[in-house]
């Protein structure tokens, strides 16, 4: 298979592409996915393709239409229902939880659901606290559903493929503060292991766990850290958060000896103590001291972009929480200074990067 660099959206688009191609079963649905905007452009020209009964928009009716894309994938399609915001999968909830994780084990086995719901997360433009909430931890949670998120190109397609052939109810969240970002990207068909965790960067001083987008905040604080303080740092992205890959976060501890764990969520609640608690469990010797998780704070996501500066943690957060672990003296240091003038961001605190879209 050829490579080549693609975004994240791109990459999503072209696993949608693919599949659509490869079988006729699957059926792509969603509000706004024949849209001019195409769902950030991941649906564009889709619907031209493969013809509208099999790309479509949806009523404004979450619950109904999951409701129908269950018994679609019971009946032999491969549902993929699209929300813009994980927000508005709350009213869906209890088809989710109560029918479509639970199916295959009411009915021993005798069936299964092959829907994948891809769910969209993240801040910026005044999103506010009905459309910037990371609710992974809500999903995760219910036994019968594997929940996924990527954090590279290459995984976002990959990803997608393994979650839509999956026999299983996938959600797929995915931050949208990624969609510009690029990997190299294998031109065909290709899946990753939606069970698996990844070695993002390797080193042997820290380990750095982290969940989706904070997989690039961490491989900026580790950057930095190597340059002005020669602090070799390992990541370990996550990419699943159920099922948890403890085993290979529980390796790399064995190696450095220290944790971080970095949440997209809220800090109570959130994945990040889940997993902390299963590697406390299962390697509390080998703990050099306690572990630190970084998250969102416990309260509603801020709207105004002056409050998202101090709501949002960010590479330097991260930076100086690993000082304080390794018991550096940083403090009115001049590499601290140097290091903080590294990180500092061109565009405003709430837009990721010049490229940046926009909200839809």
């Amino acid at each position: 298979m050829s490579s080549r660099e693609l975004t994240y959206i791109e990459a999503i688009k072209e696993a949608f592409d693919l599949t659509l191609e490869l079988d006729s079963n699957v059926v792509l649905i969603g509000e706004g996915v024949p849209d001019p905007k195409a769902i950030f452009t991941s649906t564009k020209g889709l619907q031209e393709k493969y013809g509208k009964q099999r790309v479509f928009d949806m009523p404004l009716s979450e619950n109904g239409m999951t409701g129908i894309c269950i018994g679609a994938a019971l009946s032999g399609l491969r549902p993929v229902l699209i929300h813009q915001r994980i927000d508005f999968s709350l009213l869906a909830v209890d088809q989710i939880i109560n029918n479509a994780a639970k199916w295959h084990y009411m009915f021993n086995g005798q069936a299964n659901v092959p829907v994948v719901v891809r769910m969209i997360v993240g801040r910026g433009w005044g999103q506010g606290p009905q459309h910037s909430q990371s609710l992974q931890a809500l999903y995760a949670a219910n036994p019968g559903l594997k929940v996924v998120m990527p954090s590279t190109a290459y995984d976002a397609k990959g990803m997608m493929i393994a979650s839509i052939e999956d026999n299983n109810p996938v959600i797929f969240i995915e931050h949208r503060w990624l969609h510009q970002t690029k990997s190299n990207v294998p031109a065909g068909h290709y899946r990753v292991n939606l069970n698996k965790a990844n070695i993002f960067r390797e080193g042997s001083k820290v380990t750095i766990a982290s969940f989706s987008y904070m997989t690039i905040e961490a491989l900026q604080a580790a950057e930095a850290l190597e340059a002005f303080f020669k602090v070799d740092v390992e990541i370990v992205d996550m990419r699943t958060v159920a099922p948890l890959d403890v085993e290979l976060v529980l390796d790399s501890v064995k190696k450095t000896g220290l944790l971080i764990v970095l949440d997209t969520a809220h800090k109570t609640g959130s994945y990040s103590a889940e997993l902390i608690s299963q590697i406390v469990e299962k390697g509390f010797t080998l703990l050099k001291s306690a572990p630190v998780r970084i998250a969102s704070p416990d309260h509603p996501c801020p709207t105004s972009p002056s409050m998202s500066k101090g709501y949002y943690p960010s590479a330097l957060t991260i930076t100086e929480e690993i000082l304080k672990m390794l018991k550096v003296d940083y403090q009115d240091t001049t590499a601290f200074e140097k290091l903080k003038m590294s990180l500092v961001k061109m565009s405003p605190d709430d837009v990721p990067n010049v490229d940046f879209l926009g909200p839809f």
